[in-house]
């Protein structure tokens, strides 16, 4: 029998340096951001953003061509394989972050054979990458004690995180972060006070924005801070002062695009997270530090495992069925199911691959925070008897291109999953009056945000938006979704006469690009006086000046930045302004 061109040792020593330089690749990568924070150069961030995000499936696929370049006939022996996992968990043994190294070499056993579920002998399976839960901070963390004076303690912790262009004003800015510390503790309580701080090492950039990333702790006190910093025409300002659990968790939110943070122990990061977010999930934590692929397999870990202790069958999703998806659920996660179907009914003209490009697209932009998170799967097994029939029947009849069946299980050859939103339209059933006018307003500022990304979102129905647990509207639904950019925004024109104005269609030439601002109004379904809040804070979103002047402003090359956050010097202007809520009690002392 003829041996290996190469021993498993060989091999399995190959991929643990890939997998080095893929890493050494990343946190360079990240590395710049700080240089484009200081430069101010965005444009070059937006681009390493989708640099790092395309940086992993490109070094696995080198992987794989490597190895099976090297074992030739021996690439699809699974004996062989078996081995040289062996001798991999050997030599990863003593890293930090050894999960990362698992998950690299299962993507590479996965591509290589086409794995559909998992195969325990090649491949690392959930429980196996399973992150400690217990990690050690320590040098991930500073700790900065209170000795009577927080101002000294806040110029302190500054001078540890030194960047090449100075703080615009060093003394206003201690004085402000200070103070809005102190307004806000004072707000939770009279006999909460500060005793430490602890602060991440790495700076978290992200877009225009730096954040330091801590806890404060005191009798009685356990609370986050992250504090924002921008880059001005004179210095580096503090921007803004979080210590809510929800803001937090919004800034480390599924709708937002990666951190760029150079870590080196990343499991002590998550670790420290979620001791400040213990209701943010493990696989959020890992995706939005830039660990996409590790989020994922979280993502896998934890859903199998909560199917083995639940009991519930997978159902169609609520809402309006979609011409393009469909969504299941299981009742008891908090995740969709999203497949695409084999054909699309009219009006919809577009293909597979086209459907595919867009989530794609929303993969590598700026999510704004008002675009979930879709994560791609293929070749998930789940067992049938946890379907609901018609959910069955309906999947093998409009999804066979990526479902069937194969024994006890169906395969899922292709599918995307996000966090379960309630649909804005089923939402609006129940919400009282007030409840339905923040949606709307909501819904408005929704589209606004995602247009200052450049982002048009296309098809505006309300089934198309979700709610999240903290009140904020959210864009779905992909197919429709394209770049304000690649639009035409038009006025419509005047009838010329009777017969004109009592037309079906359109009696005038639209373009396949072409969009009417003027006719957004028909897809609202707000009823009053939501219709009317609608109208007056977001009425400009109607008019075809609005959406070209910000066309113009990105084919100038202007890169706008939607805040996850309320700054305390923002002038709120209806109409032309973002104004996300401040949930935060405001400060009571000097902004900047």
């Amino acid at each position: 029998m003829a041996s290996a061109p190469a021993s498993a040792d060989d091999v399995a020593r190959s991929i643990v340096d890939a997998f080095l330089a893929y890493n050494e690749e990343f946190r360079s990568i990240t590395r710049r951001a700080r240089v484009t924070f200081e430069t101010r150069d965005w444009q070059a961030a937006r681009t390493d953003a989708v640099e790092r995000i395309e940086l992993y499936d490109r070094r696995v696929r080198l992987a794989v061509d490597e190895t099976t370049a090297v074992l030739g006939e021996f690439a699809g022996d699974r004996d062989f394989w078996a081995d040289v996992k062996a001798h991999y968990t050997r030599r990863i043994g003593s890293y930090a972050d050894n999960a990362f190294f698992k998950t690299f070499f299962s993507s590479i056993t996965r591509r290589t054979f086409n794995t559909i579920g998992v195969d325990h002998r090649i491949e690392f399976a959930a429980a196996d990458i399973a992150p400690p839960d217990h990690v050690s901070p320590g040098r991930e963390v500073r700790t900065y004690r209170n000795r009577g004076d927080i101002e000294h303690l806040i110029d302190q912790m500054l001078g540890d995180y030194p960047f090449s262009v100075p703080c615009r004003d060093r003394d206003r800015t201690v004085r402000f972060i200070a103070a809005e510390i102190e307004a806000q503790i004072d707000a939770l309580g009279d006999d909460l006070h500060v005793e430490t701080i602890d602060m991440l090492t790495s700076v978290f950039f992200r877009s225009t924005r730096a954040f330091l990333v801590g806890r404060i702790a005191g009798a009685g006190l356990v609370a986050p801070l992250l504090i924002a910093l921008r880059n001005t025409d004179e210095g580096v300002v503090a921007d803004a002062v979080i210590l809510t659990r929800n803001d937090a968790s919004m800034i480390f939110g599924f709708t937002r695009s990666y951190f760029h943070a150079d870590i080196d122990n990343v499991s002590a990061t998550v670790a420290f997270v979620r001791s400040i977010l213990p209701n943010k999930s493990l696989a959020e934590i890992y995706t939005v530090l830039g660990r996409a692929k590790q989020g994922k397999t979280e993502r896998y870990r934890a859903f199998f495992r909560h199917l083995e202790h639940s009991s519930d069958l997978f159902v169609h999703a609520p809402g309006d069925k979609g011409m393009v998806m469909e969504v299941f659920t299981l009742p008891s996660a908090d995740i969709v199911f999203k497949i695409i179907r084999d054909r699309f009914a009219y009006p919809k003209d577009m293909a597979r691959k086209d459907v595919m490009e867009k989530y794609d697209l929303v993969f590598k932009h700026d999510r704004a925070g008002r675009l979930i998170d879709a994560q791609e799967f293929k070749r998930l097994r789940l067992p049938t008897k946890r379907f609901e029939p018609e959910l069955t029947r309906n999947l093998l009849e409009s999804c066979g291109q990526s479902c069937r069946i194969e024994g006890e299980h169906i395969v899922l050859e292709h599918c995307y999953i996000e966090r379960r939103l309630t649909p804005l339209n089923l939402y609006l059933e129940t919400a009282d009056e007030t409840a339905a006018q923040a949606a709307a307003m909501d819904y408005g500022q929704a589209i606004r945000d995602l247009a200052m990304s450049n982002i048009f979102a296309g098809d505006l129905l309300l089934k198309n938006f979700g709610v999240t647990r903290h009140g904020r509207v959210i864009f779905y639904d992909y197919d429709e979704l394209c770049l304000v950019t690649d639009c035409n925004f038009r006025r419509l024109p005047e009838p010329r006469d009777d017969m004109d104005e009592m037309r079906a269609g359109a009696w005038f030439y639209v373009g396949p690009n072409d969009v009417f601002p003027e006719q957004f109004i028909e897809f609202l379904g707000f009823r009053e006086p939501a219709r009317s809040a609608f109208l007056e804070f977001h009425g400009d979103l109607l008019s075809p000046d609005f959406w070209a002047r910000l066309k113009r402003r990105f084919e100038a090359g202007e890169v706008i930045d939607v805040l996850p956050y309320a700054t305390p010097n923002w002038t709120e202007h209806r109409g032309n302004t973002l104004v996300p809520a401040r949930t935060q009690p405001p400060s009571r002392n000097e902004s900047l």
